[in-house]
């Protein structure tokens, strides 16, 4: 009796085509990171150009070493005294976001420890208040600052900004104050700290990342508005940035300041992004800590 040999089949080879999956994330997310950038780019570039180059037709894009000058900066700070308007927005934005956190976490606190009547309306208003959109407290503010005579007074910015800023705090804050374990607050009265103390030392350290959240949030929104300061600041020497760089001017009447914008937009973004990055690590552990429970 005759054995066939049996024949063992070919190992299957693996499919080495294109992973058009891997392909198409990896050209989604360069567009999207072009698309985002672009716009920062172009206007860092239109910064250092020359006038001549930024007319210059057709348009330049990567501008040569005879088409570059930091004219635009020298100017802003030598002419139009743009260190002064920093300095205006930063005390007010620093001053709003301080009190932000000092009046917003005790009342989180409060909110989220304490048995409070009525609870849940003061949630329901403050949520309300979030969402209102702030650009209707213009006209009531405006009659605020005339009768209190705050015009030209930094207590004009200071205070909407403040109380925009302090029901989004009140929110965030409370959130984090629950899902602190009670264990730790009960061992801190044991050994005899009072609630401003226990607040002080342990309770705030711990919820860190939600204040560095929620104070650069304030930051920037201190920082970028336009209308109160514009409307409530008309001395030339309390302006804020965005009002400055909204009002530069050219040479005529009819020339766009391409140039001085740039420069002006640059020279005040610059801090916020500074201060994002510094802030980085912080900022993430906030976003993410307060989604989990634990």
């Amino acid at each position: 009796m005759t054995t066939v040999p049996q024949t063992t089949a070919p190992p299957q080879t693996r499919d080495r085509g294109i992973p058009w999956g891997r392909v198409l994330l990896g050209l989604a997310i360069a567009f999207t990171v072009i698309f985002s950038l672009a716009p920062v780019l172009w206007q860092v570039l239109t910064s250092f150009k020359t006038n001549a180059a930024i007319t210059q037709t057709p348009v330049v894009y990567l501008p040569g070493f005879d088409q570059l000058t930091l004219t635009h900066y020298l100017d802003l700070f030598r002419l139009n005294q743009f260190h002064v308007y920093m300095f205006n927005s930063a005390l007010v934005a620093i001053v709003s976001t301080v009190l932000c956190l000092a009046l917003g976490s005790p009342a989180a606190y409060a909110l989220a420890r304490l048995r409070i009547p009525g609870e849940q309306a003061i949630l329901a208003i403050v949520l309300v208040v979030t969402l209102f959109p702030y650009i209707l407290l213009f006209l009531g503010l405006l009659e605020l600052v005339r009768a209190f005579g705050l015009a030209n007074n930094y207590l004009a910015l200071i205070i909407p900004y403040t109380a925009i800023n302090l029901p989004l705090t009140i929110l965030v804050m409370r959130s984090f104050f629950q899902q602190l374990p009670k264990d730790l607050e009960d061992s801190a009265r044991v050994d005899g700290y009072n609630t401003v103390q226990m607040l002080w030392r342990i309770v705030l350290p711990m919820t860190l990342p939600a204040l560095v959240t929620t104070g650069i949030l304030a930051f920037i929104f201190a920082w970028n508005e336009y209308l109160f300061a514009l409307t409530f600041m008309t001395r030339e020497s309390m302006k804020t940035i965005p009002v400055a760089a909204a009002q530069l001017g050219g040479t005529t009447l009819f020339e766009v300041p391409y140039g001085p914008l740039a420069a002006a937009t640059v020279v005040g973004t610059l801090p916020l992004v500074l201060l994002v990055l510094f802030f980085q690590r912080r900022i993430v552990q906030g976003l993410t800590s307060g989604s989990v429970k634990g």
